[in-house]
């Protein structure tokens, strides 16, 4: 499959760089800012722990990866996965992409799909690195992102046994995928994206992806996951489509009717977006709650 990339764009270049940052002992709560060398090369993240976890407990982590330009301090200050972390009681980490990008197959995406960057490897680091120092639930641990970030979770997904589910927004799927494990999915997708199109044709906004139509990845994933029949729902603008799988697995395809290349239910910033030409968040979906409730009831199965 190839990557066409004039431009990586997923709206994550709002607030890019604007978090603080402050070295502090791992297991501390709060946001800490870490370092993990891989391949030779200095690769970052951040890490926050919240104050309402168990104590003693094995706890989920949620891993947040940033779309094309953006970090993980962006991610971190535009997605609310901190509040959700809050609340569900789970760790969250943000690794950055080199040079603002993932490299997630088919040549996309910027320097390190070019040069071929083994991200997967940092990311599987990483999640040892977290484990060292909280006590981390191995069957729930789970990976989303959006746009670059997003086709980045499916690669985890096709090249790892790690994860228990994924949560692409605005993405899809790139490069070969040979006998991935069975995960449950659940993604994300505006009908009037012009950066990744529902529908597979070329992009015509700030990225040209050139990647197979969503229905056709999640047909994929549900050929891996030996699923049922789908039950389809609307609630307005809202039209999701889930399938059961054998083993407590599922698949989920939500899409938002008039919304673009963004993460629904993120904070509006109009004048940037006005500046930028960028896509207002929908408002009818808050998709970081939605996807922590479908993480939250699926685990690794066995």
């Amino acid at each position: 499959m190839r990557a066409f990339v004039a431009l990586l764009m997923t709206g994550a270049v709002l607030l890019a760089g604007c978090q603080s940052r402050r070295e502090m002992d791992p297991t501390s709560v709060g946001v800490s800012d870490h370092h993990i060398t891989v391949d030779g090369r200095d690769r970052t993240y951040q890490l926050y722990v919240p104050s309402s976890l168990p104590p003693g407990e094995a706890v989920p982590l949620v891993v947040v990866l940033h779309g094309g330009f953006g970090t993980g301090s962006q991610a971190r200050g535009s997605y609310g996965w901190d509040a959700q972390a809050d609340g569900g009681g789970f760790v969250v980490a943000y690794p950055d992409g080199l040079v603002r990008a993932w490299a997630v197959g088919g040549g996309c995406c910027g320097r390190p799909g070019e040069q071929g960057v083994d991200d997967v490897a940092f990311i599987e680091a990483m999640v040892a690195r977290v484990g060292e120092s909280v006590r981390v639930d191995p069957a729930r641990v789970y990976a989303t992102g959006i746009s670059n970030g997003g086709l980045m979770s499916y690669r985890l997904a096709c090249d790892t046994t790690l994860f228990a589910a994924i949560g692409p927004v605005a993405a899809t799927r790139l490069g070969a995928c040979e006998h991935p494990a069975p995960v449950s999915v659940i993604h994300v997708h505006g009908d009037a994206d012009h950066n990744i199109a529902l529908d597979g044709s070329p992009g015509d906004g700030f990225a040209t992806i050139d990647g197979p139509p969503v229905p056709e990845v999640i047909d994929e994933w549900r050929a891996v996951d030996g699923c049922g029949q789908a039950a389809v729902s609307t609630d307005g603008p809202v039209t999701t489509s889930r399938w059961s799988c054998p083993n407590g697995r599922a698949v989920e395809l939500i899409v938002v009717a008039g919304a673009g290349h963004q993460w629904p239910g993120s904070v509006p910033k109009p004048v940037l977006e006005r500046a930028l030409g960028l896509d207002p968040p929908a408002t009818a979906l808050d998709a970081t709650a939605v996807i922590w409730d479908f993480f939250a009831v699926h685990p690794k199965a066995g």
